[in-house]
């Protein structure tokens, strides 16, 4: 199972608000036994011919297949995956962006670590995973402060956990920003990540996340939306910081909390997002994503209506000499607000240490808060799994299809999406047949 901590939206934040969390998860599933870990040999071979029932609905007729047409529409959902508009609450990353990293010392606790090794915790990995991520089309310049600031309270009297109640929460923020307020020109800056000594008594790992203010709290001229409270233990869990970075450019939590606390979070997308899983073989984000902030540009989207042969390049490969991306995202639009996502998964860039390697499926759904599931990811070898001793989720690591295999979606009322994967260039790209109708 891929359980562990996780910190979800809840709460209210300094003017009221809400939280946006990232996750650590205990490690993989997975129980022991002689259970199927990889591919059965008959598909290794043979081509997969799999039918998937699913509530598909018939896309709109589309006259040009041009990549706005299966552009979802933004819907009121917190962090929609709707992206015909920008949400300008949010800074886009598509410049370079100024964070001020705060470090807060408590009263009750003497740090045993320097603000330098904190900052050596997050930086430069953070910035590199958004400059992969981003083709080197966003950078996210770090200006950690130089010294401790310390808060007027003990660090056990905040309350600091992962269900933070609202009057708490307030309290630290308003201390937090208050006292880093004497030294910190907040005008200077477009994030702000308030970092706690990890040592302190008072301070729990589980409530990492990002605060979002429901009327901004003004500084230095600058009316500040949202901070990302950092309470990692030193060293940190791995990608914590690009996951809530992300929530601070409008992208949702991809895991579900069980209503019980039990089961696994991961069912989702497994390791196939940071926004899922800070721990995912393949963190890299979804090309759906990359579409919605502004990394992929219309070219390197294809909106499906025929049956097409089309070449894929893995979402995390660097762009080739002289910055052209090729295809790396396709889509077929199933209804109003839906969309079935297909895009190639390869062991470069953010995710070298993917699992398998091949043609990713995933339903976008844009009306699906975060943490609801607006992201699923179609497993096209439903019974096997992989890499159970590494994979947050064994049973979607070997969700993408291979060479030679095909997966087939069926909706209610007769209609289909084909995917057949034909081949795999020399250089690493893979060509897909689709069809539908």
């Amino acid at each position: 199972m891929g359980g562990g901590r996780l910190c979800g939206s809840d709460g209210s934040g300094a003017a009221g608000g809400r939280g946006d969390g990232g996750r650590a998860n205990g490690g993989a599933g997975g129980t022991g036994g002689e259970r199927s870990r990889a591919r059965s040999a008959a598909a290794a071979l043979t081509s997969l011919l799999a039918l998937a029932a699913t509530s598909l609905v018939a896309g709109p007729a589309v006259a040009k297949a041009s990549s706005a047409s299966c552009a979802l529409a933004r819907t009121p959902a917190h962090h929609s995956l709707g992206l015909d508009t920008w949400n300008t609450a949010y800074p886009r990353p598509v410049r370079s962006l100024d964070a001020v990293m705060v470090f807060l010392s408590f009263p009750d606790s003497a740090p045993r670590t320097t603000p330098a090794q904190l900052t050596a915790d997050h930086f430069p990995a953070t910035s590199a995973f958004f400059e992969r991520a981003s083709y080197g089309r966003f950078a996210l310049r770090a200006h950690p402060q130089p010294a401790w600031v310390r808060m007027p309270k003990a660090s056990t009297d905040y309350g600091i956990r992962r269900d933070w109640g609202a009057g708490q929460r307030r309290t630290f923020l308003r201390d937090a920003l208050g006292a880093a307020d004497r030294t910190v020109d907040f005008s200077r800056y477009d994030i702000v990540y308030l970092v706690a000594d990890p040592d302190a008594p008072g301070v729990d790992s589980d409530a990492t996340k990002v605060v979002n203010f429901a009327q901004p709290m003004t500084y230095d001229g600058t009316g500040l939306r949202r901070v990302v409270t950092v309470f990692e233990q030193h060293p940190p869990d791995r990608n914590v910081l690009a996951h809530e970075t992300g929530h601070v450019f409008d992208l949702p939590d991809l895991y579900q909390r069980p209503v019980d606390g039990k089961g696994d979070w991961d069912t989702y997308v497994g390791d196939w997002d940071v926004m899922g899983s800070q721990f995912g073989l393949a963190p890299d984000l979804f090309a759906w994503h990359k579409w919605k902030l502004g990394w992929l540009a219309t070219g390197d989207v294809r909106c499906v209506t025929r049956p097409e042969m089309i070449t894929l390049e893995p979402v995390g490969a660097a762009p080739a000499p002289g910055g052209a991306l090729g295809t790396r995202l396709a889509v077929v639009r199933t209804g109003a607000g839906t969309a079935l996502a297909i895009e190639a998964r390869g062991a470069a860039g953010n995710d070298r240490t993917t699992c398998t390697e091949g043609i990713l499926l995933y339903r976008v759904r844009a009306d699906t808060v975060s943490g609801g599931g607006p992201v699923e990811v179609i497993d096209t070898h439903p019974e096997t799994e992989a890499c159970w001793d590494r994979s947050v989720y064994p049973k979607l690591a070997d969700a993408p299809l291979g060479v030679g295999e095909t997966f087939t979606l069926a909706g209610g009322s007769g209609e289909r999406i084909r995917i057949e994967v034909a081949d795999r260039t020399a250089t690493g790209a893979w060509t897909v047949k689709i069809s539908t109708g």
